[in-house]
């Protein structure tokens, strides 16, 4: 059927074409001008063509050989472009009006509608034809490079979302921003279709934010969907489907590399060479794991939506599927999305909804510690282990999956063998939306009641069939669980708008309330022993046959009641005052410190419209400045109370069940709040084709969360330490955006660029004791005065190439090292006491924290054809390869190809000696994980998309009633550039304080698609 179709459109299109030439050709001409006379210059072609000309001194045109059905594209930089319908017409008069850049397209803040050339606060806005470039599981995942002060770091795996920063970490807990789709506060996710956005605006400093108040110190995206236009029904169809590669793999040795090496590394500690790689070395056993786990995966983003209406109605539908294969097995995500956005107005009142509902399903296997991460275990599995094999068959491993032996030991996980024993399939079915009344009260003032609902229904169906994926696992009883939840959030707001205008005085304002209930239930349950027929596992809980266990509860239930204002003053466009603030009340604290405030001030010169100021190429130059304080949540629903351990029992006659407080709460817990002061600059010059800004930010987060203090053992606590508003975290940086557009002749090209400087500096950890003055994770400490998670590791200093180096190597006289053997790891002894202890990490001097982030946008068109490019940069930051830490390891596991261990004959090399760790400990040492022998830099610079598309001429489209017909070619991740070793630099990391740690992140995948845009 759907040859057929194409078959069909394209007989008709050549039809349609051959008609054309049968019909009168014309000779138009006319004027082209402006409100103050003609325009010199101005471009007219035929539209969908590259026929056209420029006007003349007079402003005058003319075209020849232009057909009755044709339309006049008229375009001058600095205006609005123009389409006209020729409708048999010969002479045209034609007018444009000056289009001021984007300064005057209306932003979205929050309760209110400003243009943008009136903003006082620091607010980014991201257009959906930018967003939706790029094939995407979530929107943050989009957003990577389209904005200054926003950082992201993408996951990569089917259904996962990214990690999004605004302006560095206000918190040791949580740094993920407030999402606001339409007025309903809910979370962004990979629920949400990007395809459905008509803008985005980012709102990252305390005057844009502060009207969210508790929830604003990560800053707030601002999603506005699509609305409807008055017109008729207008079908839109979009397709793009893709293929999905992993553009780097390691290289590993293949089994004739591995086992020649691994008998060099027995030999060289003196032990018997095990038989798998010496007497029973199978050259027929050879495995790729990586070509075993990795295949090609497969995108497909289809898209269907309507618009249209009438003076009083107005109407959005759409119909959405996305699908990611991944590229590792045993992985996938499907979403599908129905959408309704309507408008009714009836004069004084306007009635509106936006409402999605989504079905989500992920495939993947079920999570524990079976499951292992593919990323680390295809590399370091033996490449003479095979998939699976008879030998390997037992009575814990019934499928014969290879994992290992006494000679060939590894304890990866068989990634091949997981997806088939740990399957997991979860469903989100999610209703999210808002409906609204808004009523003019009077002249300038509105009152609206918005109601907004998120409601989801999970239900993730676990199934563990018998056996073992690793190398002496324990053996556990094959089950299947069920687990379910039900989410709910419910937001009433009232508010009221005042918008006029007194001469030169512009006031808008708008006050209102808040109020939101978020719940979660859950229940659980489990059967031991499930039930297979012909290899075929029964997926109901009923049919397995074992012990059962079944649980419930609530996990969530808060409550957050705000009042909210914000007043805006400006005077003829020159001099700006805005005043922003916020009371919140949230039911996570205790009753004394419910209450919060969060006010905000900001303040703008438009100094361009000054009449001293006269420099003809600067169109517009303001100047911002704004100071306030937002505030963030990171408890649970229940942290400010004692829970209670319900279990005990005592004999007294008879049982009696008790009930005590297992741990200490503390009940003065209160908001996160993070103080910010932005100063800035914007301008547009060379008649507006050059928009600029600059910023500066300072933020100091206060009261920031911090746990395990010490706590006194005769209180008798034993549920952890409480958290403590101890800490607090200081972040500063430069943003800067250029965005430059210009036409010359029927050519077209605009050049975005933003760069991004942040410096985050922790101010204090809380009371930890006398010389604490610092947090300490694995390979990280965040200590007062250095950034977050600096890495704090033992220092390396070469290999030792001589006993002479070894026994230099030491303090009055005693080895320092006095295990180490020439082409050991030298390890520096920082605290001078004569051995290497975890007393001798220190700073490294290096974050993975980037110091400058770069994004570049480009475009040009040219006739019917339109290229396009995304790139991003990151540079200056340190991260940590945990994967190569394991492979260098050189115990029981694969080798890298390239490795070349220290030798006698051959020194020059910075990979050690090669052998058996046991009764080694030079061996052990020099195997290490917490030193500074893994970090790499982990700057990179990414082509990160690369578009290149055809707009069919309308010409032959309009006789299908089509008005727009584009295909087009996109690459996504085609190069990057790095130092990195590791699969891919762009690193999620293990949280906050370890946000560098690569142990095996999954790459983002370079992606090939074809799409189409059809409209008509």
């Amino acid at each position: 059927m759907k040859h057929l179709l194409q078959v069909c459109l394209w007989a008709c299109l050549l039809s349609s074409g051959g008609l054309l030439h049968a019909q009168d050709l014309l000779t138009v001409s006319g004027t082209v001008s402006d409100d103050d006379g003609p325009l010199i210059g101005a471009t007219v072609t035929v539209k969908g063509t590259t026929r056209g000309t420029v006007t003349d001194i007079d402003g005058g045109f003319t075209l020849e050989e232009v057909q009755a059905t044709d339309s006049l594209q008229v375009t001058y930089v600095g205006y609005t472009p123009r389409t006209i319908a020729v409708a048999g017409q010969t002479s045209f008069d034609i007018d444009l009006s000056e289009n001021i850049s984007n300064l005057g397209e209306v932003v979205v803040i929050g309760y209110q509608e400003v243009k943008r050339s009136d903003l006082t606060g620091a607010t980014a806005v991201v257009p959906s034809e930018q967003i939706n470039k790029t094939v995407s599981n979530s929107l943050a995942e989009s957003l990577q490079g389209l904005a200054s002060g926003i950082t992201v770091r993408n996951g990569g795996a089917p259904g996962s979302g990214a990690v999004i920063e605004i302006r560095g970490a206000a918190s040791f807990v949580n740094t993920s921003p407030l999402y606001v789709i339409d007025g309903m506060i809910a979370d962004a996710n990979v629920t949400f279709n990007n395809n459905d956005i008509e803008s985005v605006q980012i709102l990252k400093d305390a005057s844009a934010a502060a009207i969210y108040g508790s929830r604003a110190a990560n800053g707030v995206i601002i999603i506005t969907t699509k609305s409807g236009r008055k017109g008729p029904i207008r079908p839109s169809l979009s397709v793009t489907t893709g293929i999905q590669t992993i553009p780097q793999r390691w290289d590993v040795m293949d089994a004739a590399g591995f086992a020649e090496l691994q008998r060099t590394s027995y030999r060289n500690s003196g032990l018997e060479v095990p038989a798998s790689v010496g007497d029973d070395f199978d050259p027929s056993i050879d495995t790729d794991w990586q070509d075993e786990v990795i295949r090609t995966g497969s995108t497909l983003d289809a898209n269907l939506s309507a618009s249209g209406g009438s003076d009083n109605l107005k109407y959005f539908l759409s119909g959405s599927h996305f699908r990611n294969e991944g590229v590792i097995i045993g992985r996938g995500f499907n979403r599908t999305a129905f959408r309704v956005n309507s408008t009714l107005d009836l004069g004084r009142i306007t009635v509106g909804e936006n409402l999605v509902l989504t079905n989500n399903n992920i495939q993947q296997p079920l999570g524990g510690f079976d499951t292992g991460n593919p990323f680390y275990d295809m590399v370091t599995m033996l490449p003479v282990i095979p998939v699976r094999g008879d030998r390997y068959i037992s009575d814990t491993n019934p499928g014969g999956w290879g994992i290992g032996t006494v000679d060939a030991v590894s304890y990866a996980k068989n990634q091949v063998a997981v997806t088939d024993l740990l399957r997991e399939k979860i469903n989100y079915l999610k209703l999210i939306g808002n409906a609204y009344v808004q009523v003019e009260l009077l002249k300038g003032l509105r009152y609206k009641f918005n109601v907004g609902l998120e409601n989801s229904d999970d239900f993730a169906k676990g199934l563990r069939r018998f056996g073992i994926t690793q190398f002496n696992a324990a053996v556990r009883p094959s089950s299947i669980q069920d687990n379910r939840s039900q989410f709910s959030s419910l937001l009433m707001e009232h508010t009221l708008n005042f918008d006029r205008a007194f001469g030169e005085h512009n006031i808008s304002a708008v006050i209102g309330t808040s109020d939101q209930q978020t719940q979660r239930n859950y229940t659980f349950a489990s059967r031991s022993d499930i039930v297979e027929s012909g290899g075929d596992p029964f997926e109901q809980i009923n049919s397995a046959t074992g012990e059962s266990l079944a649980e419930g509860g609530v996990s969530t239930d808060y409550r957050t009641i705000g009042f909210l204002g914000r007043f805006n003053y400006n005077y003829a466009q020159k001099y700006y005052l805005t005043l922003t603030g916020r009371v919140d009340q949230d039911s996570r604290f205790s009753r004394d410190n419910r209450t919060g405030l969060f006010p905000s001030v900001a303040a703008s010169w438009r100094i361009s419209k000054e009449d001293f100021f006269r420099v003809p190429w600067i169109d517009d130059l303001k100047f911002n400045a704004s100071y306030g304080t937002l505030g963030i949540v990171t408890l649970g629903s229940w942290d400010w109370r004692g829970t209670i351990n319900n279990n005990p029992r005592a004999i007294l006659g008879t049982v009696q069940v008790g009930a005590t407080q297992a741990g200490l709460v503390n009940p003065d817990l209160r908001w996160e709040n993070r103080k910010s002061q932005n100063y800035g600059v914007e301008a547009a010059i060379l008649d507006y084709r050059l928009t600029l800004s600059a910023n500066y930010y300072h933020i100091l987060s206060e009261d920031a969360l911090v746990t395990n203090l010490p706590v006194a053992t005769y209180l008798g606590n034993l549920g952890g330490s409480p958290p403590v508003n101890a800490g607090s975290i200081q972040n500063t940086g430069l943003e800067f955006e250029a965005n430059y557009r210009q036409q010359l002749d029927r050519v077209q090209f605009n050049i975005g660029f933003n760069l991004t400087t942040i410096n985050n500096t922790v101010k204090s950890v809380g009371n930890r004791g006398e010389g604490i003055d610092y947090i300490q994770t694995g390979l990280t400490r965040s200590r007062v005065g250095e950034p977050l998670g600096e890495w704090y590791l033992l220092k390396t200093d070469g290999i030792f190439q001589n006993q002479a180096e070894i026994n230099e190597h030491a303090l009055e006289g005693n080895l320092i090292q006095p295990f180490a053997q020439p082409g050991d790891i030298r390890y520096v002894d920082v605290d001078g006491d004569g051995q290497i202890t975890d007393q001798d990490r220190s700073f490294t001097g290096e974050s993975p924290w980037p110091s400058l982030q770069l994004g570049g946008q480009l475009g040009l068109s040219y006739g019917n054809f339109d290229v396009s490019a995304q790139l991003i940069g990151i540079f200056g930051n340190t991260l940590y390869n945990g994967v190569r830490s394991s492979l260098d390891s050189y115990q029981n596991t694969n080798f890298r190809s390239d490795i070349n261990p220290w030798t006698a004959d051959d020194p020059n090399t910075d990979d050690p000696r090669i052998g058996v760790a046991t009764n080694d400990q030079g061996l052990v040492d020099n195997a290490r994980g917490n030193t500074d022998r893994w970090l790499e830099d982990g700057s990179y610079f990414r082509l990160r998309n690369l578009q290149i598309g055809y707009t069919l001429p309308t010409g032959t489209l309009d006789r299908l009633n089509i008005s727009n017909l584009r295909v087009y070619l996109t690459g996504q991740n085609l190069f990057t550039l790095t130092g990195y070793t590791g699969l891919d630099p762009d690193v999620q990391g293990n949280g906050i304080l370890e946000r560098g740690v690569d142990n095996g992140n999954w790459p983002s995948s370079r992606i090939v698609s074809l799409g189409l845009d059809l409209n008509f």
